[in-house]
Parts: C-alpha cells; sequence; structure tokens
C-alpha cells in the first residue's frame, strides 16, 4: 500500500506547495484524504502522479485547507465521506456530484480501512484507519480533537504502528516514540521536535510511503 501525499505546506519540485493537506492512498482501492486548499494545485499536484479517480474522497472536517480542493476532484469519485455534521450547504454540493456517506460513528467502509467516526466537541473530525499486516496506521487532517486522543481512539480498534498528516499544537513528543512510522505535516507546530525523533520522517507535497 502506497501513501503519497499531493498537498501540503513543503512541496519537492515539481509538485507545488500551498497551505493545505491530502494525499493519495493506492491500494487495490484509491483514497483521497482531504483536498488541500485550491483546486487548481491540487490539480497540478496530481497531474504530476498521473492520478485522476478514485473510488472514494475522505473529508476529515470542514476548514477550507482540507475541503477547498473538492471541485476539482468530486466529479472523478462514487463516494465522499463526510460527517454529520458539515453543512448543509456542503452537504448539498457533495449529494449533487457524488454519493454521500454520512460518518457519525466508527466503521469499516471499505475491507481493513475504518473512520474513527466524529471526534472533538469545539471542532468535529475525523481520522482514517489503514488495517496493515503489522497494525493500524493513522492518517489525520488537523488532529483538533488532539493527537493523543485520536491515537487512544485508534488503539480500541487494536495496535497502532504509526501515524501521519496534521498534529496542530501537539506538544507531547515522548507519546510519540512508541510507533514505527511518525510523519508530521501540514499544520503541525512542533514539526522540528518530531522530525528528531528516529522513527519520524519528513512531509512535503511528492513523498511517497509504503506501509
Amino acid at each position: 500500500m502506497i501513501i503519497t501525499v499531493v498537498y501540503d505546506n513543503d512541496a519537492k519540485e515539481p509538485f507545488l506547495a500551498d497551505w493545505g493537506f491530502s494525499c493519495l492512498i493506492e491500494s487495490k482501492i484509491k483514497i483521497l484524504f482531504d483536498t488541500g486548499a485550491n483546486s487548481k494545485i491540487l490539480e497540478h499536484n496530481l497531474s504530476m502522479i498521473d492520478v485522476d479517480d478514485f473510488d472514494y474522497i475522505f473529508l476529515s472536517h470542514e476548514h477550507y485547507d482540507h475541503i477547498g480542493g473538492l471541485n476539482a476532484v468530486i466529479d472523478k469519485t462514487s463516494y465522499v465521506l463526510a460527517l454529520k455534521t458539515f453543512s448543509k450547504r456542503l452537504k448539498d454540493f457533495i449529494k449533487s456530484k457524488a454519493e454521500l456517506i454520512e460518518v457519525v460513528g466508527p466503521f469499516e467502509f471499505e475491507k481493513n480501512f475504518i473512520t474513527t467516526g466524529i471526534l472533538g466537541r469545539a471542532l468535529n473530525e475525523q481520522s482514517l484507519l489503514i488495517k496493515t499486516i503489522k497494525g493500524f496506521f493513522v492518517i489525520t487532517g488537523c488532529s483538533h480533537p488532539g493527537l493523543d486522543n485520536i491515537l487512544r481512539k485508534a488503539e480500541e480498534f487494536g495496535k497502532v504502528i504509526g501515524v501521519m498528516g496534521g498534529f496542530h499544537g501537539f506538544s507531547k513528543i515522548d507519546f510519540l516514540r512508541s510507533y514505527e512510522l511518525v510523519i508530521p505535516c501540514h499544520c503541525t507546530y512542533y514539526k522540528d521536535e518530531i522530525l528528531k525523533m528516529e522513527n519520524s520522517k519528513p512531509c512535503f507535497a511528492g513523498c511517497s510511503f509504503e506501509i
């Protein structure tokens, strides 16, 4: 299974950098996690890896830097997973273009792919759990509910081997040392400190990881 970052604050040429996040998960199916902020930049970066269709689009939360590029890709998927608490306007737009899967609680929407369901109170967010031979790999949007809370929720399903995505203001660096792979991306305040750990790798548009 390959994960490629296609939208991030940092980028490797010929990919473009911009404030926001999106990554592509490729196995037997293709899942686009979030859509960045800008449709043109997302389209450009996806063209660099020659991918233009997806089985699912998974939206972590309703912030523009994670859903702003949706216009560019919604016609290229069959299903969009979005929280039930998303605005009616956004859900109506999704339903006009694709089948909307409204998320409340955790469930497996495809074999080996699980949503955490709604997490957080002030700001709702969902994260993606990917089951591998070794355990679960977690992908987060911005971790507004708290990265430790997200990971504890993930551990209810089994062993967690790693995590990537935006970690927001999470500062408990030692909490991350027990995981095999930690990849801090967009919206991670303590990225420099996390990248000093031996189990971490840098994130940028154009980077790929095999899990």
